[in-house]
């Protein structure tokens, strides 16, 4: 999980760039976490860290996603 930090920076970049990949392998779009967001993604993954409690890190994660799908909900007409 994010407590385990091998590189002195970088660590949380390389697990989202990590978790994007795997999502777009999957079909679905890049989850972007936006600035105003973080404190909370942060918190829920501390929560799942410490508490293994998974729910609000991973339904914060498919709010991100289905945010992702917009721009082509748009383009087809689907909004």
């Amino acid at each position: 999980m994010i407590s385990i930090h091998p590189f002195r920076d970088g660590t949380g970049r390389t697990s989202r760039l990590v978790m994007n990949l795997e999502l777009m392998r999957a079909g679905f779009p890049t989850a972007i976490i936006p600035v105003e967001d973080w404190l909370v993604y942060y918190q829920n993954l501390e929560k799942a860290g410490k508490d293994a409690d998974y729910g609000p890190v991973v339904q914060q994660l498919v709010q991100l996603v289905e945010r992702s799908f917009e721009p082509y909900w748009y383009l087809l007409g689907i909004t």
